[in-house]
């Protein structure tokens, strides 16, 4: 049996990777020392919440709530308990699914979504979309859609792709 031959990377595709690998891995660690100064959330714990608050009744199903986020289920439980303590979620028995868990963003949630949000905005316009033309912008959306097309081909984190 023989090994394929690697497809290695050309001089310009190395570049493109190693710069994207580099904002892979400083992008959320900037957007999460934001949140944790101006809202006490990490970026996983205002993620969570936007994703409910983006929901029509500010309620979805834990696995879908996983998908959206990424998350294992363990993980997505052990962060939903942390922000019921905090009042701002709520467990609830799906109607539509006896086996199934959802959760709900409470008033306090969606007012602590809305009270972060400002700043999530300006640290994200301000560290990426600032450094941007408009041009550049559209790009950005579409390599995004390709690469997600590749990585999210059910479109289970953002919705919209299938």
């Amino acid at each position: 049996m023989t090994t394929p031959t690697p497809r290695w990377l050309s001089e310009d595709e190395l570049r493109a990777w190693l710069r994207l690998l580099a904002v892979v891995e400083l992008l959320p660690g900037v957007l999460d020392s934001q949140l944790r100064r101006d809202s006490s959330f990490t970026h996983f714990e205002y993620q969570t919440l936007a994703m409910l608050s983006e929901s029509g009744d500010r309620t979805l199903q834990m696995s879908a709530l996983a998908d959206r986020t990424n998350a294992t289920l363990p993980r997505l439980s052990h962060v939903i308990t942390r922000l019921a303590d905090r009042g701002l979620v709520e467990r609830r028995a799906c109607p539509q699914d006896g086996r199934a868990t959802n959760v709900a963003l409470t008033d306090a949630g969606w007012d602590a979504v809305v009270e972060a949000a400002p700043g999530h905005v300006a640290t994200a316009r301000a560290s990426v979309i600032d450094a941007l033309t408009p041009e550049q912008i559209t790009q950005v959306a579409e390599i995004s859609e390709a690469v997600l097309g590749r990585l999210d081909p059910d479109g289970r984190m953002t919705g919209t792709l299938a």
